[in-house]
């Protein structure tokens, strides 16, 4: 029995860390195409923000969408392995 919820608890996580790629990759794309379209066109953007900045808001979407995809799987997941522990009947 410990060792099912265990293996629950490992699934789970893999779970999540697979939800979180593939939503940082996402992210990671629909961030960059558009921050560096803006930095050729717009003259501010090109002036101001260096190669250093454009990484750091593409990259911050990215690791905020890892933890929220990740968070929500994960959180799925513990609520669906606990449930079945409530149904029990006396």
């Amino acid at each position: 029995m410990e060792q099912q919820r265990g293996l629950k608890a490992n699934q789970t996580t893999q779970d999540g860390v697979r939800a979180g790629v593939k939503a940082a990759s996402i992210a990671c794309v629909a961030s960059a195409i558009p921050t560096l379209a803006v930095v050729r066109m717009l003259p501010w953007a090109k002036r101001n923000l260096n190669y250093t900045a454009q990484a750091l808001i593409i990259s911050s979407a990215s690791i905020a969408a890892f933890f929220i995809a990740a968070d929500k799987t994960i959180l799925e997941g513990a609520r669906r392995n606990t449930i079945p522990g409530y149904d029990k009947t006396m």
